[in-house]
């Protein structure tokens, strides 16, 4: 049986999309799947990058296409009132519902759904109060021990170079975004194409930047 890490954020409509469709994806193989959050905005500074909301044109291309998606993988997708918003609270509640840093599929889809189906406003007080309740953490979700579980979840995904959610991990391999899940199918199923040169040493070339000058 394989063992495969979520990493994700209810920041992310991709992360969304990802979840909902995973378990399509893996139909008929035997796993295990560990779902952990991890905050975004660490993975996104350390490598420079900005975020696709954060960036005006493609953040209106982004809101589009992961509508269209969702209606082409038949995925009930709204987008909230407000994004981006701070995720922080939702990722804290998460946690708060396990003794570790990964939590269960029932966690991660009632929050995820509470973000992205519906179209309500994230971090509405009542709303929030309700998801919590029904969701009955076991630790306090603003106490240390959870901040500094996310920490921890957040800085071991930056010590294994992720720079960016959803990414899937199995057998020390890493597949970023929703449209890598067909691959991360094809690796489940064998394929010995990922042991041939042209996946293995992919990376193995200079870049114009570091090329010596003649």
């Amino acid at each position: 049986m394989k063992t495969i890490t979520f990493h994700f954020d209810f920041i992310s409509p991709f992360a969304y999309l990802a979840f909902e469709k995973l378990p399509e994806t893996l139909a008929g193989l035997s796993y295990h799947i560990r779902y952990r959050p991890v905050l975004l905005g660490p993975l996104l500074r350390k490598h420079g990058l900005l975020g696709p909301a954060e960036v005006p044109p493609k953040r209106e291309w982004t809101y589009r296409h992961v509508l269209w998606l969702g209606h082409a993988h038949e995925i009930p997708i709204d987008l909230p009132a407000a994004h981006p918003f701070n995720p922080l609270p939702y990722l804290r509640l998460a946690l708060s519902t396990s003794a570790g840093g990964d939590v269960s599929r029932f966690v991660a889809e009632t929050i995820f759904r509470e973000i992205w189906q519906g179209g309500g406003e994230p971090g509405d007080a009542a709303r929030f109060a309700a998801l919590k309740a029904k969701l009955h953490p076991l630790r306090d979700a603003e106490g240390e021990e959870v901040k500094a579980q996310l920490r921890a979840n957040t800085d071991e995904a930056l010590a294994a170079g992720l720079f960016g959610v959803p990414v899937l991990e199995v057998d020390g391999q890493y597949f970023w975004g929703f449209d890598s899940l067909p691959v991360l199918r094809d690796y489940l199923d064998g394929d010995p194409w990922f042991g041939q040169p042209a996946w293995q040493n992919a990376a193995q070339r200079p870049g114009l930047a570091t090329r010596g000058k003649p």
